[in-house]
């Protein structure tokens, strides 16, 4: 229901807390990969240029979030980047116009990914594309673990109080993925992680922990970082 736009019926009133349900993210990080990938074999298939199918691609993916995680990315942008103090920026994450930041978050990421799932045309697997879409989302659950909320209210403070056990679903469903898709990929969740806790830290001692908006960029950061990576190594041989 949160992370994507497909219908998923109704809950059960009263509706359990968002951290109730948080072990559940990096598994729907399978659907938006299997979208990404199908889109860009598709297009590929039908003679599209390999940037025109990455773009496809990426786009489907987002369609299918709602851009949910594009809009925390340009939002954290903007307020990591232009605020006086802790409070400006969280100020300014709250407003919902977007400034030179985050513009440049947004150009820079879909540039990246889009370029580097060009290089790759072909060559992505939709065992890499799955492995990508779940350990992104597990970055953000590990950001919702490791921090604590920078608000009293919002979607931040709403995913307080997430279990250590709830990473365990994830991690499973990654390493089962890991397996299938080779030792190579264990240089991509490298960098992915990094990425994630190269933010996450970022958003520490900034903001104080974190906010949805921190949430969506880590995810988004560590998918980009994952497509250049995944790239390299192809490249690499």
């Amino acid at each position: 229901m949160l992370l994507t736009r497909l219908p998923a019926g109704r809950l059960a009133d009263p509706a359990p807390g968002l951290a109730a349900g948080a072990w559940a993210f990096p598994l729907v990080g399978l659907l938006p990969g299997a979208v990404l990938w199908a889109v860009l074999a598709g297009a590929l298939a039908l003679g599209l240029a390999p940037m025109g199918a990455a773009l496809l691609g990426l786009g489907a993916a987002a369609l299918l979030t709602g851009g949910l995680h594009h809009d925390g990315l340009a939002d954290c942008a903007d307020g990591l980047g232009g605020g006086r103090d802790r409070a400006h920026a969280l100020e300014i994450m709250r407003d919902s116009r977007i400034g030179t930041y985050g513009v440049l978050a947004l150009v820079f990421a879909i540039g990246l990914g889009a370029a580097a799932l060009a290089q790759i045309g072909a060559g992505l697997g939709l065992a890499q594309a799955l492995l990508i879409g779940v350990a992104s989302r597990m970055a953000m659950l590990g950001a919702m673990w490791a921090l604590p909320p920078a608000r009293d209210d919002g979607l931040g403070q709403q995913v307080r109080g997430v279990a250590p056990g709830a990473l365990l679903p994830g991690a499973l469903l990654l390493a089962g993925l890991a397996l299938w898709t080779g030792a190579g990929s264990l240089w991509v969740l490298a960098l992915m992680a990094a990425s994630g806790a190269l933010l996450a830290r970022r958003a520490q001692r900034r903001l104080g922990g974190q906010t949805g908006d921190v949430l969506g960029a880590v995810q988004l950061a560590s998918e980009t970082a994952g497509w250049v990576a995944l790239a390299a190594l192809l490249a690499l041989g």
